[in-house]
């Protein structure tokens, strides 16, 4: 647990906030001092990665100066092949921004009018902690957004031969302007929820039938995410809305967050006399923290990355030594590992007998004890 709770220290540090820079470097360097007491370093690069992940996907870091930095000690510590991931990821956040004025030129050139101001990342799917399948929840996008996806895709693809983009929506986030409101507000959402806010483009009542069709999500996610949207009260649920005007409008900061009681048939509103203290503001994305099920799932990979870690560690040995007693393997192969993590004896000892079944190894006839590397 120690590389998790390290991790999750480092991630709140590197998120944005208001402390000093001084204060930021001696935290980050103290934190260096205690992975260096860490055993399973290679637990810390998973979690680090997903969270990395997420404060440069969001724009959540502090500073990419500081990430760099950070990035940079852990290197000076576990060596190149342990960082190598993380520095693909900004080299991709670098390339990205390249790609995007590369498109702008190219809608410009070809009088392409998209009607919205879009940017798009690129990520490298071997790099990022992210599934390279398609979206569980991807919803069927309006055509204001759906044009400039279909725009950038065709640049890209003339642009990169051969190369197929896998779109991850539910990841992605907009900022709006609310122009039916007495007065302006820019607000900060992510698609899903944006795709819903603009149903209510064509009528300010809408009834979850008729969103389910239209966003084509699944009921549990589409409650989440129209639950968030009721909760700042840019919609109005059927036991929010009075026969008369309220006394006081339903605003973010008197909005009370109640769960929803949603059938197919419930009503949603357009709330017309939102008001809010704030022009600027962010809706809370739908279950923005990694559930229990996603941690044990990153703990399986881990053990997983293990075993395969080990066997080429095992492979390396028997390759240069050719013949080698049992013992004298399992120290060489904890010599190797020891950057990244303890291993036991009881996995070497199965990663070996994996490997006698492929037949990179064989036991010797000469003593029992004794494997040899088979070319």
């Amino acid at each position: 647990m120690a590389p998790e709770w390290l991790c999750r220290y480092c991630d709140s540090l590197l998120r944005k906030s208001s402390r000093a820079a001084g204060e930021l470097e001696e935290k980050l360097g103290a934190a260096i001092t205690v992975f260096k007491y860490i055993d399973d370093k290679d637990v810390f690069q998973k979690f680090y990665g997903k969270l990395l992940a997420r404060r440069l996907i969001n724009s959540l870091s502090v500073a990419l100066e500081a990430e760099e930095l950070f990035i940079s000690r852990l290197k000076s510590v576990c060596g190149y092949e342990f960082t190598s991931k993380f520095h693909r990821m900004f080299t991709d956040m670098q390339v990205s921004a390249d790609r995007n004025a590369e498109f702008s030129k190219y809608c410009r050139t070809r009088e392409i009018e998209l009607g919205i101001s879009a940017s798009f990342l690129v990520l490298q799917a071997g790099a990022w902690p992210i599934s390279s399948a398609p979206a569980l929840h991807s919803p069927a996008l309006p055509p204001e957004l759906e044009r400039s996806i279909q725009q950038f895709e065709t640049f890209y693809c003339e642009k990169f031969n051969g190369r197929k983009l896998t779109w991850q929506l539910p990841l992605s986030t907009a900022e709006v302007k609310l122009c039916y409101t007495s007065r302006s507000y820019f607000v900060t959402l992510s698609t899903l929820q944006l795709c819903l806010l603009l149903a209510f483009s064509s009528s300010d009542t809408q009834n979850m039938l008729q969103l389910t069709e239209r966003s084509g999500l699944d009921e549990e996610e589409l409650v989440k995410q129209i639950q968030a949207l009721v909760d700042v009260a840019l919609l109005l649920a059927d036991g929010d809305v009075a026969a008369e005007a309220p006394a006081s409008p339903r605003t973010p900061e008197n909005a009370v967050a109640v769960p929803l009681q949603l059938t197919a048939h419930s009503e949603l509103h357009l709330n017309l006399e939102f008001a809010s203290k704030r022009t600027k503001f962010k809706v809370a994305m739908a279950a923005p923290k990694e559930t229990p099920q996603e941690t044990e799932r990153t703990r399986d990979n881990v053990e997983e990355d293990r075993k395969l870690y080990l066997q080429a560690a095992i492979v390396r040995v028997m390759k240069a030594r050719k013949v080698l007693r049992h013992q004298q393997l399992v120290q060489e192969v904890i010599e190797q590992c020891q950057g990244r993590f303890v291993p036991k004896v009881s996995a070497i000892k199965k990663c070996v007998e994996i490997l006698i079944d492929k037949q990179y190894l064989e036991r010797s006839t000469e003593a029992n004890d004794e494997y040899k590397y088979v070319a």
